[in-house]
């Protein structure tokens, strides 16, 4: 079943009179569809539409054109239905009260949620201890470090067991450990809950990759690709990058003759390195019986996949920030 979609959605904002003015298109013709189960990436350069994107879907923006539903309810005439069916996690937002311990902070977030006193206490120990945060569940916000507040704010986002959460860069300035916790906890919540939805922005490439099962890109308000991560990396090229090294051969001529696009370069151990562009990855079977012929050895060959983050650069021409 589909979780978001939006038509045709569109919002437009009047500049400042110190940016000049006149109408920014944040978003421009918006059509996504977002199913049940799926974790969903947003990614785009700043000021791309992204967050824009999640506040109309989230009801804290109106759209200035086109529809979007979120949960089966339109977010303009229905924006209160969507909201007791949804929760949002920013980075790098400042969440809850300093004086306050962690879990009193949650416990107040709880009741904001109207969830039964004796139901919340459970769920915020059991979610303090699958973020690793439930030994600091007495200790004041303010003495808590960047990484353990934002643990924090993902557990208020998920005690309320949203049906769609969506999370605007989530492990943004976080170091290795808590994004990985984040990540973890993201992965193992939507496999428990295949009828839940995320979706997810964010800035990290590789994040997105591991996450998300499909990915659009926005830029300048415009959703200009949307695929999963494997298909979006088939549009960067059909030709196939290959690294190989070889020993025991005195010529190169032979290999570069075969592939036109090669290039070669003799290593201080004696070996040969190959770099090498294919079209047609059939080719290889040819190098090998022509590289034994030789009384060559392959000590190891290498095919270069292509990334997100090249992807994007094609797609947009220049990178995130």
């Amino acid at each position: 079943m589909t979780s978001v979609k939006t038509v045709r959605l569109s919002r437009t904002f009047k500049a400042k009179k110190k940016d000049g003015g006149g109408i920014v298109q944040a978003l421009k013709d918006v059509n996504i569809e977002i199913r049940e189960g799926e974790i969903f990436g947003v990614l785009g350069p700043n000021g791309a539409g992204k967050s824009t994107l999640i506040k109309i879907l989230s009801t804290l923006l109106l759209p200035t054109d086109g529809e979007a539903y979120v949960a089966g309810y339109d977010v303009s005439k229905d924006y209160r239905r969507v909201q007791e069916r949804i929760n949002m996690v920013s980075g790098g937002e400042t969440s809850g009260y300093g004086l306050l311990t962690v879990r009193e902070n949650l416990w107040m977030f709880s009741q904001m949620y109207n969830i039964p006193s004796s139901v919340a206490k459970k769920n915020i120990d059991r979610l303090l201890k699958e973020f690793d945060l439930y030994e600091k569940r007495n200790e004041r916000v303010r003495t808590l470090s960047t990484g353990m507040r934002q643990k924090m704010n993902m557990i208020r986002g998920f005690m309320t067991d949203p049906e769609i959460i969506f999370l605007d860069e989530p492990t943004l300035g976080l170091d290795v450990g808590a994004s990985r916790t984040i990540r973890n906890f993201i992965r193992k919540w939507i496999e428990e809950h295949p009828e839940r939805t995320v979706l997810l922005t964010t800035h990290y490439m590789a994040e997105a990759e591991e996450l998300c099962d499909r990915i659009a890109i926005i830029d300048n308000g415009r959703v200009i690709a949307l695929e999963t991560p494997e298909n979006l990396k088939k549009l960067v090229t059909r030709e196939f990058p290959f690294t190989m090294v070889v020993s025991g051969m005195e010529r190169a001529d032979r290999v570069l003759r075969l592939v036109k696009n090669a290039t070669w370069k003799a290593n201080p151990d004696g070996t040969m390195k190959f770099s090498m562009i294919l079209e047609d990855e059939s080719i290889i079977a040819d190098l090998v019986s022509m590289i034994v012929e030789e009384k060559g050895k392959i000590i190891h060959i290498t095919k270069r996949e292509p990334t997100l983050e090249d992807v994007f650069i094609k797609l947009v021409g220049r990178g995130l920030d």
